[in-house]
């Protein structure tokens, strides 16, 4: 049997058939695939091949096999450093979903997130929500992050999950595509999810004020079919994005303002730190590169990220 992974607990995933028919599968024994230190061997996404085992009182499967990835979305795991865990696997668009405040998303956090989809070859598209509770000054600042951000080459779409502005054209984005929705908690994922197929009816929470962070309301990535023709893969409100499996001389191929300058720069090894004749850094002199990107490259590239891995996925 061959089917699609679309949710996954920690030990049992429901597998979806062609046909549409479910069922809850486990792994066998020892699961691993080679070169990849991961908490989850399978991920949402995954497509596998597996074994019917109807001698239980309930039939279930056994996962014998994965078919080769298109992509997958990954970060470090909390507990374990030297893990990582797959976000989900074989996706088409992922959606970054912003807020300014309640709660803040820095741009820290949003550079390492469009940094592993540019590694792993996946498009990603930043969602400003919350548009209709902010001030003038505050939609101001947003407009200058959208301006930056498209000007690298990213799409940028301002919406608000509340009153249903311009998801008529996040609908457009995601027709016929996989597409995997993440943020911080509490930016209005659920909410924003809801309000594009409001059958699925996902339970949503409030944000804790002391903290100005959301309740964790998903606890694993899931997927679900909508009625539209897409595919929308729900995920944990996320803390931190820590950055795995990049090699340091390759981080800045990730940035694309920058890709696009090193060829200028003396050193074809350029790491546009200390080096001269740094094409990199003389852009930044001249103001034709935005400084906040420089500084979450750097952040990566001294491995800065342990604060940021406070989190994420609640235990069970």
């Amino acid at each position: 049997m061959k089917g699609t992974v679309y949710k996954s607990t920690g030990s049992w995933y429901l597998v979806k058939t062609e046909d549409g028919k479910a069922y809850n599968c486990r792994i066998k024994g020892k699961f691993r695939i080679q070169g990849i230190k991961s908490t989850n061997p399978v991920s949402v996404g995954d497509i596998v091949h597996f074994d019917i085992d109807d001698k239980a009182d309930e039939v279930t499967g056994v996962i014998k096999e994965i078919e080769e990835r298109d992509n997958y979305i990954i970060r470090k795991s909390v507990n374990l450093s030297k893990q990582t865990h797959i976000i989900a696997a074989n996706i088409d668009v992922a959606f970054l979903i912003v807020t300014l405040n309640n709660p803040p998303t820095f741009t820290t956090f949003i550079d390492r997130f469009l940094v592993t989809a540019e590694a792993y070859g996946i498009k990603a598209v930043l969602l400003f929500n919350k548009i209709d509770s902010y001030t003038e000054e505050e939609k101001d600042e947003i407009r200058y992050l959208a301006a930056m951000y498209r000007e690298i080459g990213y799409t940028c779409l301002g919406i608000s999950a509340k009153t249903g502005k311009n998801i008529d054209q996040l609908k457009e984005m995601m027709l016929g595509k996989t597409c995997l929705f993440s943020g911080h908690s509490g930016v209005g994922k659920t909410t924003l999810i809801n309000k594009i197929e409001p059958t699925l009816d996902l339970k949503t929470a409030q944000i804790s004020s002391q903290h100005m962070q959301g309740q964790h309301t998903t606890t694993f990535a899931e997927m679900f079919d909508l009625t539209m023709g897409a595919k929308i893969i729900d995920t944990p409100g996320i803390k931190g994005f820590g950055v795995v499996e990049i090699e340091k001389d390759e981080l800045g191929d990730y940035f694309p303002e920058f890709f696009a300058l090193k060829q200028f720069c003396k050193f074809n090894n350029c790491m546009h730190i200390e080096e001269p004749k740094c094409a990199i850094k003389e852009a930044l002199e001249q103001e034709e590169l935005f400084w906040s990107r420089y500084k979450s490259y750097l952040q990566i590239l001294e491995g800065e990220d342990e604060h940021y891995r406070t989190d994420i996925y609640p235990k069970k």
